[in-house]
């Protein structure tokens, strides 16, 4: 039992390895940051309409929201903007839907793009997560969970199925590199 155990324990822990490796992989592929000057950038929101809570700090738009920022791109029914009290600075951003969507540019060209029924972009941390039937994609390569919390800046991601299916990974193969 003992020893059934050891191995049963030796495969979750083989698989789990096998499993970043292979998010590494495709992450690396691009090995591209987040459009630099993006947050430099105003951002511009458009809705069917909006209800502003001042005391909140908070702004929710509703009906095929659209918002934009630099080469930022966010698609919703409804979005919830969050601004800090005291600096005025957006903190996050909440988007929900039968698919939300966020795009965004890097500084090599390539176009980051995840859709899920839950986004939420904090943005001091350049941190997106996206929940239920989540899905991150670049050049191709793709993954897909229940939840999927990626940190764009420093292309770090951890992709979980909460105990609902499995994550699913499909890396394509890099084009050779031209000198």
């Amino acid at each position: 039992m003992t020893i059934r155990l050891f191995f049963i324990t030796m495969y979750k822990v083989d698989m789990k390895l096998s499993h970043l490796s292979l998010i590494a992989c495709l992450l690396a592929s691009g090995q591209a940051l987040a459009l630099s000057t993006d947050s430099q950038q105003p951002v511009y929101i458009d809705s069917d309409s909006q209800q502003l809570d001042m005391k909140s700090n908070r702004v929710t738009f509703v009906g095929d929201v659209k918002l934009k920022q630099g080469s930022i791109n966010i698609n919703a029914d409804k979005l919830i903007v969050i601004r800090n009290a005291e600096t005025g600075q957006i903190e996050e951003i909440e988007g929900y839907g039968n698919v939300a969507t966020f795009s965004q540019l890097t500084d090599d060209g390539k176009t980051l793009y995840g859709e899920a029924k839950e986004l939420y972009y904090r943005m001091a941390a350049d941190e997106l997560t996206m929940v239920e039937k989540a899905m991150l994609s670049q050049d191709d390569s793709e993954i897909r969970g229940n939840k999927i919390r990626y940190q764009i800046s420093s292309q770090k991601l951890i992709a979980d199925s909460n105990g609902s299916g499995r994550v699913s990974t499909v890396l394509q193969p890099q084009a050779a590199q031209k000198e």
